[in-house]
């Protein structure tokens, strides 16, 4: 499985990329793992604000519907428009093209409290 060491996680196994004050979100391989073939994403729009911790959206697969959950306040500045049309990207590249959601930062501190790859490794071990 695979965690990549340059991103950080949350417990309810979302991913979060930082380039610069931007957050590029999405879910972890292990949770798409979990779900089994997702088949519709629904996300807000862009221009929303998100708080820590609040979900954001949901991803339906044919086992489950799950909340997604933002790892950090913000506000939306862009979804995933691929998800629409083919919600499977996320089975198949979790880490890559199946990104949910960029936010602007508002609150860089928020960052210090998520998982390290480290420790989300053990989480999900």
């Amino acid at each position: 499985m695979e965690i990549p060491a340059e991103l950080k996680y949350t417990k309810e196994h979302e991913w979060l990329k930082i380039e610069g004050n931007t957050a590029v979100v999405g879910i972890t391989e292990y949770a798409q793992g979990e779900l089994g073939d997702i088949v519709f994403v629904e996300l807000p729009e862009a221009g929303l604000e998100v708080k820590a911790m609040d979900a954001f959206g949901t991803i339906e697969a044919v086992k489950a519907v799950s909340d997604l959950y933002s790892p950090v306040s913000g506000k939306v500045l862009e979804v995933n428009p691929k998800l629409e049309d083919d919600p499977m990207i996320v089975n198949r590249e979790p880490f890559g093209e199946g990104w949910m959601i960029k936010i602007e930062i508002t609150n860089m501190e928020e960052v210090d409290s998520l998982l390290s790859a480290d420790d989300y490794k053990k989480l999900v071990e």
